[in-house]
C-alpha cells in the first residue's frame, strides 16, 4: 500500500479508557502534531475494570474518565466522548450502531481507528475482551454503508463517508507507521492510566512497539481499508489524493 498521507480528521471508536493508548496513540498524536482534528469515542467508562473491591462502579467510570482525558491531552487530543454503555455488557447493537453513525455524521472524519473485531484469541495467554469485537462490528456496521446512506436515519444528520477505516491490533496489518518521534507522549499517555498500568507493562509496550517496527524503529500496525479512492467533488483533502 502506498505510504498514508496525514488526513484532516480523524475518529477513535475504542471500547475502553486505555484502549486506544495501548492501541493508536503514538500516531493519533503524530497526526495531530500535523494538524489533524482527532476526536476520540469511548464506548464505555471502564467501570469494571479493577480488582479493587474500595470501588464502586460509579467512581471508577470517574477515575477512568479523568486518566483517559489526561491521556488524551498529551497526545494533543483535546475532544473525548464518553458513551457510557455498562462495561462488560457491550453488544453490537442497533442502538450503540445509530449512536456511532450520528457521531460519525456530526464530527464527519475522513479516517476512523476502529478495534478488530476477528480478533478472538490473542495470545497464548490472553483471549480478547468481548468489548472489543463487539464496538469492532458496531463500528464498521456503522461506517459502511450506514452513515453514508441519506435514506437511513436522516435524523441522525446528514450523510458522510469515511475514506478510511484502519483497524488496530490487526493481524494482517498492511500500514506500520513509524512513531519515533512520539513512542515517549504514546507512554506518558499509558502512565496517566494510573488504576491500570505499572512500569512493566510500559516496558512491554515499548518492546513492542520495536518489534512492530522490525528493530528499525518504534511503530503502530494497522489494516487500513481505503472504502474512497477518487476525491468527492469540491473536497481537496491529502487523503483524497492518495
Amino acid at each position: 500500500m502506498d505510504a498514508p498521507s496525514i488526513p484532516r480528521s480523524v475518529m477513535v471508536i475504542a471500547a475502553h479508557p486505555d484502549d486506544i493508548e495501548f492501541g493508536c496513540a503514538g500516531t493519533c498524536a503524530k497526526w495531530a502534531r500535523a494538524g489533524a482534528q482527532v476526536v476520540y469515542v469511548l464506548v464505555t467508562s471502564g467501570d469494571i475494570g479493577t480488582h479493587d473491591r474500595a470501588h464502586t462502579r460509579e467512581s471508577l467510570a470517574a477515575l477512568r474518565e479523568e486518566e483517559q482525558r489526561a491521556a488524551a491531552a498529551i497526545c494533543g487530543v483535546q475532544t473525548v466522548i464518553f458513551l457510557r454503555y455498562p462495561d462488560g455488557e457491550v453488544t453490537p447493537s442497533l442502538a450503540l450502531r445509530k449512536d456511532l453513525i450520528r457521531l460519525i455524521r456530526t464530527h464527519r472524519p475522513e479516517v476512523v481507528i476502529a478495534l478488530d473485531p476477528r480478533r478472538f484469541i490473542a495470545s497464548d495467554d490472553y483471549i480478547n475482551h468481548p468489548d472489543h469485537r463487539a464496538v469492532g462490528t458496531a463500528t464498521l456496521d456503522a461506517i459502511a454503508p450506514a452513515a453514508a446512506m441519506p435514506l437511513l436515519y436522516p435524523e441522525l444528520g446528514e450523510p458522510h463517508r469515511v475514506r478510511e477505516v484502519w483497524i488496530q491490533w490487526a493481524e494482517d496489518a498492511n500500514v506500520w507507521i513509524d512513531i519515533s518521534e512520539t513512542l515517549e507522549l504514546k507512554l506518558e499517555a499509558l502512565r496517566a492510566h494510573r488504576s491500570q498500568i505499572d512500569e512493566s507493562t510500559i516496558e512491554r509496550v515499548r518492546r513492542r512497539a520495536y518489534e512492530a517496527g522490525r528493530g528499525l524503529c518504534p511503530a503502530e500496525a494497522f489494516r487500513v481499508i481505503r472504502l474512497v479512492r477518487e476525491p468527492a467533488p469540491n473536497e481537496d483533502s491529502p487523503s483524497a489524493r492518495m
